[in-house]
């Protein structure tokens, strides 16, 4: 958001008009590029580009800045056997030594074009496009992995003509039109370089394209899953009608979309890096291979396809802002979310934010957005040092915001006739309107009348202790505590996102395995000693288990008592004291008596 700065625009995507992409081909300006991808199961995938070129010195881009990464990520390291080559001979090239995703080399004299080859070679780990993306049966190509570009030129006017080559039998899902298909090999139609970025390809061996495109819904939508066993791709037809609701919804809630069509390009593995990353006409999710066959891998999914969906409008069409809001709020609209997960999101979300957590005395939340590409990935002591807290924190903010536009109006308007106004206008495929504070401002006040700009500016720069919580107040409900697991709890009790939760009793947050992900300063674990990064080996005198640490907090409940951990920080062992009464305590929302139930109203589905 611009202005605001709720998250911070990494590249601009612009659109180069279908007159340009027709001069540049016919001038001879297109890059051929080929990725021959034959050998993904073995983690290799090979680039050769043929770009037009003239004698002289030459600088080359490997892709660094990658829309919704948050920072400098272009995996730069992972290639191999870089090679330059001009009528038939080897050109010999240097990195530059201030920035090593860029290269220098001179084309001799005589040559009109360059052929560029390299290997990328997959990773086992790291952030984004950057992570672990192939198996023995899949494979996810992001295309800013497998090529390099030309300085000095805008990247939508730099004209990719891509060639993707795939093992034998392998099937793929991609926005990319294709020109032609002859086998394995599948030529794609001439595309802008930052709409190549923007558009990813899932292939694999074990491969299902579902449609959810609704009744009466003029655009296609589709779900393209790849998975690590054909069992995985069993999408029910429950699921699959919410997809459908999801699409639904969406329309009703924006009145507009602006994409050609859209994929969701699920991968189902255990063996790919885990996250969701937004793309114009597509989104590029990735989880475990059982996503599809348990309620919990449901309800994680739900939220993950939601959210990365939104982008489409808000981070892609306009600056992000308020995805974070949106994508749980179409979850629970689409029945991906059942209407108390919904309630049970807010619940944890303000209480993750609220008392008890230092950063929020000394860092505003504008800052957890200016310092994102420093920050993001950030480990340990995050209730301290605050992270990406503009993705949570901009949640309770934008329902406060539809709850403020129902007061104020006497329920004569919603949020949807902000979003139809911010994000509604024609469908001309992919394409950016920028905005800047004021006109935001100016939008909301066109909704209803407020001081938004006092509020939004109140919100973004405070150092309170507290949570905003106006909206889940406003809405009918309050935060409290009791020993109840909510129900987006994983398997075995008050499992947060793979974390044993004792987040609101000892101040303390464990892996499965006993890792300290967190300890709240001033808590009852920080007083003890015990600190991100160290892990508990014993409770109590026996080998640390969920189901130990589980038992321990319960004993409390009624009575006090002492916790005795044994902790392994570097390679010495100490053990810590906590004595504590009140057994386990997780966040949930409850009604307030007397108050109308307007959260719950936001939730439901809208009528057609």
């Amino acid at each position: 958001m611009n202005g605001l700065r709720l998250r911070i625009c990494l590249l601009v995507f612009v659109l180069i008009t279908p007159l340009a992409r027709a001069r540049a081909q016919e001038s001879g300006k297109t890059i051929s590029l080929t990725l021959d991808a034959t050998q993904a199961p073995e983690k290799i995938l090979r680039t050769t580009e043929v770009m037009p070129a003239k004698p002289g010195p030459l600088t080359l881009y490997y892709p660094k800045w990658i829309p919704g990464e948050h920072e400098p990520s272009g995996p730069v390291g992972n290639i191999a056997e870089l090679k330059f080559t001009a009528n038939g001979k080897t050109i010999p090239w240097r990195r530059d030594l201030l920035d090593v995703f860029t290269f220098h080399l001179d084309v001799p004299e005589g040559a009109s074009s360059l052929e560029i080859s390299f290997d990328y070679l997959e990773p086992s780990g790291g952030p984004y496009s950057g992570g672990a993306s192939a198996t023995d049966k899949l494979v996810v190509v992001s295309w800013n992995d497998d090529l390099l570009y030309p300085a000095g030129v805008r990247a939508q006017e730099i004209i990719y003509h891509p060639t993707l080559k795939l093992p034998e039998g392998w099937k793929f899902g991609t926005p990319l039109p294709v020109e032609n298909q002859s086998g394995n090999e599948v030529t794609f139609k001439p595309v802008e370089l930052n709409r190549l970025v923007d558009s990813p390809v899932v292939a694999g061996e074990y491969f299902r394209a579902v449609d959810i495109t609704p009744e009466g819904e003029p655009i296609h939508h589709q779900v393209d899953i790849v998975a690590d066993s054909e069992a995985a791709l069993a999408m029910s037809p429950e699921v699959e009608k919410d997809m459908k609701n999801l699409v639904s919804e969406s329309g009703k809630l924006f009145g507009a979309r602006h994409y050609r069509d859209y994929h969701f390009l699920l991968t189902l593995s255990e063996h790919v890096a885990h996250f969701g990353l937004e793309h114009h006409e597509s989104n590029d999710s990735r989880t475990g291979e059982d996503a599809l066959l348990s309620p919990t891998g449901r309800r994680g999914l739900g939220g993950l396809l939601s959210h990365e969906f939104m982008h489409s409008w808000n981070g892609k069409f306009r600056y992000e802002g308020f995805t974070d809001f949106l994508g749980p709020l179409l979850a629970a609209r689409s029945g991906l979310w059942t209407p108390e997960e919904y309630r049970e999101h807010f619940a944890g979300t303000a209480a993750g934010l609220g008392p008890g957590r230092p950063g929020r005395t000394w860092r505003p939340l504008q800052d957890t957005a200016d310092a994102i590409p420093g920050m993001f990935r950030f480990g340990g002591w995050g209730s301290w040092v605050r992270g990406a807290d503009y993705y949570s924190e901009g949640d309770l903010i934008w329902l406060e915001v539809s709850m403020i536009i129902h007061d104020e109006s006497h329920g004569t308007k919603s949020i949807e006739d902000f979003c139809h106004a911010f994000y509604g206008g024609p469908n001309n495929g992919p394409e950016l309107k920028p905005y800047a504070f004021d006109d935001l401002v100016k939008a909301l006040n066109d909704v209803v009348p407020y001081d938004w700009a006092a509020f939004f500016h109140e919100r973004l720069t405070s150092t309170s202790p507290e949570a905003p919580v106006g909206g889940i107040e406003r809405g009918g409900w309050k935060v409290e505590y009791n020993d109840k697991p909510p129900e987006r709890a994983g398997e075995g009790g008050g499992c947060f996102g793979g974390s044993l939760t004792a987040t609101y009793s000892i101040g303390l947050a464990l892996g499965a395995d006993g890792t300290v992900f967190d300890s709240i300063k001033g808590g009852l674990a920080f007083q003890a000693g015990v600190m991100p990064g160290m892990k508990v080996v014993a409770i109590n005198d026996r080998a640390f288990t969920p189901e130990l640490f589980h038992q321990a907090l319960k004993a409390s409940k009624d009575k006090p008592a002492t916790m005795r951990l044994l902790v392994l920080h570097d390679d010495y062992y100490k053990t810590a004291t906590i004595s504590y009464q009140g057994g386990e305590r997780y966040p949930h929302l409850v009604a307030v008596e007397g108050k109308p139930d307007t959260l719950d109203e936001l939730a439901k589905a809208l009528a057609k």
